[in-house]
């Protein structure tokens, strides 16, 4: 499996690519950021962004794109900028038929570190000892962005049997209308 890790920012969109399947010891084929400069307009800043990924979609073919989660932070500045990163990231990768996958910042720490509370130093050394490399991927956005495809390479096998549990059971399970589930609690009170 072949997965495009990225860690959207506007200023640094941190980009990584790992091959390898859970178990199995993993390889790094690529990691860096995508930048674009704070003082541009906002819509010149997308495109740059959009056009560093598409760089590296062309370049890696992943089989899948992982992308942190947007969650609530103080600055709601930052949260934007990170949102529309974001939906760069999820619209590229969706325009080429590449299934996007979202996972918050503590199920990364979580999966690569043993702890959601990890700080980034402690996910730069994780993900150096997992990919064996000679020192950590800077800016930390480069290493999250590889925390995040490790994540995705270890939790999709578990996801996906869940998936096609939860459909299995839709699947056997007639669907129940709101009729036939009303006729069923009058009967309840009925006597013969």
């Amino acid at each position: 499996m072949r997965v495009l890790g990225v860690d959207p920012g506007l200023t640094r969109c941190g980009v990584g690519v790992v091959e390898g399947v859970a178990g199995r010891p993993l390889t790094m084929l690529g990691v860096g950021v995508v930048r674009t400069p704070a003082d541009a307009d906002l819509g010149h800043r997308l495109v740059a962004v959009e056009q560093g990924l598409e760089q590296w979609l062309d370049e890696h073919r992943p089989e899948f794109v992982a992308v942190e989660r947007v969650f609530s932070q103080h600055n709601v500045r930052t949260v934007m900028g990170t949102a529309q990163a974001s939906a760069v990231a999820i619209l590229c990768a969706s325009r080429r038929g590449i299934p996007v996958a979202l996972h918050t910042p503590s199920e990364v720490k979580a999966a690569v570190t043993g702890s959601g509370r990890a700080d980034k130093d402690q996910v730069g050394a994780m993900v150096t000892r997992l990919l064996r490399l000679d020192a950590p991927p800077r800016p930390a956005d480069a290493a999250d962005a590889l925390a995040l495809a490790i994540c995705h390479i270890w939790r999709a096998p578990a996801q996906n049997r869940l998936q096609q549990a939860v459909a299995a059971h839709a699947a056997r399970t007639p669907p129940t209308t709101p009729r036939a589930s009303s006729a069923r609690h009058a009967s309840k009170g009925r006597t013969a």
